[in-house]
């Protein structure tokens, strides 16, 4: 009997042994791979701040009013002023659609319906 748990003991141990062995190894590539993110992450960053940089330097107001003379021919481009601008109440919005009547009311009957007060 003591042979017998020696052997059950010593077969768990290797369980376990094996067990810790293919988490460690699966813990250390999902840190790999986290890394990896993180490096992508902070590569999108720096990317997305150089894209920010050159969009306000493609967006100086001189450099558009330059564009907007120099293309004015083939564009008609006018420089904007503050009272080119309006106001929010100033906008006429569209009508909201009318909704189809399904159930018409006959209004010769509610005349002959009415009651005196």
């Amino acid at each position: 009997m003591r042979a017998f748990l020696y052997i059950l003991t010593s077969l768990a141990v290797i369980g376990l042994a094996f067990w810790a062995y293919r988490e460690n190894y699966a813990t250390q590539q999902a840190l790999s791979e986290a890394e990896k993110l993180r490096d992508g992450i902070r590569s999108a960053h720096s990317r997305l701040a150089v894209l920010r940089a050159e969009w306000a330097y493609q967006n100086r107001p001189e450099r558009l009013r330059d564009l907007a003379v120099i293309n004015f021919d083939r564009l008609g481009l006018l420089p904007l002023h503050p009272d080119q601008f309006g106001q929010v109440d100033q906008i006429s919005y569209p009508a909201p659609p009318l909704v189809p009547i399904t159930n018409p009311v006959d209004v010769s009957t509610m005349a002959a319906e009415k009651d005196p007060l």
